[in-house]
């Protein structure tokens, strides 16, 4: 599996994205064609795929960077493999990928959310280094403008 960073924007690119994203969550969202452009123009978003020799897209994940006052940090989000690909490694190669991009870019702490009944994850994650931090994470739901 090739892992890398997606530059441009293709209809096969989100339809990928799309199906990856129909596995990730109870209540998936499609992304448009807007938003996916969006994403990939974005300086501070970075999308990653994992794809194999024959061009399927097996895998995803994206990292978020963004300066505080306290330095550099950066987000992993949506790290999602396709179900026809577990089992082989693929999400810690996406996110040992995720973090080496972002120790090559400065970022100083870099944070994730996992929900607990993604058991698999939530094993993975300490064993690439992560440590579960005590806290409350917060969210709160904005409506969308158009």
């Amino acid at each position: 599996m090739l892992i890398k960073e997606i530059t441009s924007a293709t209809a096969e690119l989100r339809e990928a994205v799309n199906r990856l994203l129909s596995q990730l969550t109870t209540t998936p969202k499609e992304i448009s064609k807007v938003e996916l452009d969006a994403l990939v123009d974005s300086r501070n978003s970075h999308l990653f795929i994992a794809m194999d020799t024959g061009g399927t897209v097996g895998g995803m994940i994206t990292v978020g960077t963004y300066r505080a006052p306290t330095g550099l940090k950066g987000w992993i989000e949506d790290v999602v493999v396709d179900e026809a690909f577990r089992g082989r490694g693929l999400g810690k190669r996406l996110t040992l990928h995720a973090i080496e991009y972002a120790k090559n870019h400065g970022v100083e702490l870099l944070s994730l959310t996992s929900n607990p009944a993604r058991v698999a994850a939530n094993k993975l994650y300490p064993e690439t280094g992560f440590r579960l931090k005590e806290t409350n994470v917060y969210v709160m739901a904005l409506k969308k403008h158009n």
